[in-house]
């Protein structure tokens, strides 16, 4: 049973927080009561983690080289996001809209599934820390299924896909090459879906939505499908997890 992300129909944070926790909120106290028959527990995630190889081409760190940033869809943004704000060598991840136009990327617009985007997330990170390979290998095996076409989980649509939304040539070969890698593994039970998009925007969404699994770690739906994923990137990526997350709130105070 999941724990399912409220409707698009909420006019700001107030309304989506009110609605979903109602809705939210029924669908967790069956799943709880369902518990000593089902013989699952709730720490574990809607989609479970899947332990994959690291990509055989990756990009090298180039000496001297700046922050890179690579945008990475897969279901809701919130949970996404919680995942690389815990992960080392992020500077920062960015809750957003990208596949539409800047006119349509608002949150209510679309959920109708009529824009084009996707909730996706811009992912900045030192090449010095964490190569892109890694990100990658972080998004196929904790951040979402990549085997789930236009849903994840308890959402669906086509802005719930699982899409990469390549800056450049070297993101779109490093990501491809990667997916035929696991394809030709079969780390998966079904074949990946993921689709390689030419990144042509990215729009960050309402203020609300940001940091949403840091702030609200108790709302329902993360609990039941978010707070398991960071979970799984300490278990699976020890080496790459940290406690402390780095957030959109923090990365925009103004330096003292």
């Amino acid at each position: 049973m999941a724990v399912g992300k409220s409707a698009a129909t909420g006019a700001g944070r107030g309304i989506l927080l009110a609605r979903g926790f109602l809705l939210a909120a029924t669908a967790m106290i069956g799943a709880l009561l369902l518990i000593p028959f089902l013989g699952f527990a709730t720490s574990q995630a809607a989609e479970p983690a899947v332990a994959i190889p690291p990509p055989a081409l990756d990009q090298p760190a180039a000496a001297g080289g700046g922050l890179q940033t690579v945008v990475l869809a897969g279901g809701c943004f919130w949970g996404v996001q919680g995942v690389y704000e815990h992960t080392k060598g992020v500077t920062q991840a960015v809750s957003g809209y990208s596949g539409g136009a800047k006119e349509t990327a608002h949150y209510q617009m679309v959920g109708t599934e009529r824009t084009g985007h996707a909730e996706s997330v811009s992912v900045t990170y030192d090449p010095q820390q964490i190569s892109l390979g890694k990100i990658l290998q972080i998004y196929f095996s904790v951040a979402h299924n990549p085997t789930e076409l236009n849903y994840q989980g308890p959402d669906s649509g086509p802005s719930y896909r699982s899409a990469i939304f390549y800056a450049d040539d070297d993101q779109k070969r490093i990501a491809s090459a990667y997916i035929a890698q696991l394809q030709q593994a079969h780390v998966f039970n079904a074949p990946i879906v993921t689709k390689l998009e030419p990144l042509s925007g990215f729009y960050p969404a309402e203020d609300y939505h940001q940091d949403f699994l840091v702030l609200h770690p108790t709302y329902p739906y993360i609990v039941f499908n978010d707070l398991p994923k960071v979970d799984n990137l300490k278990q699976l990526f020890a080496d790459y997890y940290r406690a402390t997350p780095v957030t959109v709130m923090a990365s925009s105070r103004p330096s003292q």
